[in-house]
């Protein structure tokens, strides 16, 4: 089994399925959340464009540390913006993932806050990790697109709103 191939596939699809949300974000909805507790559709929206970007972090660093790296969230104006910024995180993450190995999956990666270690994974954990945030929150995302009455389109199948396969 060649697993670098099947991540590349998997990244792939879940770029395409998550471009398709990301162009949807109305701008004017930009500070709307269902909940005081959930985050702005903004910020989850930002978040989920960076997400390919983790698998660059995974083969070319050894973790990340958020005390001495803390995140800084784009300029984003418009869903065009989350489009680019998608784009540009899901061609760096294939273009590090096409230059692996199977034995650079096997290393240590540690994400800290200081001293606190938040997670010890492989980078193959890693990597696994922020495909399943990339679904995790694509799927919060339908759901506020759903709350403002948005059509979502299919993911892994059909939607109510898109019965494309």
């Amino acid at each position: 089994m060649d697993v670098i191939k099947l991540l590349l596939k998997e990244l792939a699809d879940e770029f395409n399925t998550t471009k398709k949300f990301l162009a949807i974000v109305p701008a004017d909805k930009f500070d709307w959340a269902p909940h005081e507790k959930s985050m702005k559709m903004k910020s989850l929206a930002v978040h989920i464009a960076d997400l390919p970007r983790w698998v660059s972090l995974a083969l070319t660093t050894d973790g990340l540390d958020f005390e001495t790296e803390p995140y800084t969230e784009p300029h984003v104006e418009n869903a065009d913006d989350l489009v680019k910024i998608l784009e540009k995180n899901y061609a760096a993450g294939k273009a590090d993932l096409e230059k692996a190995t199977e034995e650079n999956l096997n290393g240590r990666w540690i994400l800290s806050m200081g001293k606190q270690v938040l997670a010890d994974y492989s980078k193959y954990e890693t990597i696994r990790h922020s495909l399943n945030q990339t679904s995790h929150h694509r799927a919060q995302l339908g759901v506020y697109l759903r709350l403002l009455d948005i059509p979502i389109p299919g993911s892994y199948g059909p939607s109510a709103d898109d019965q494309s396969f």
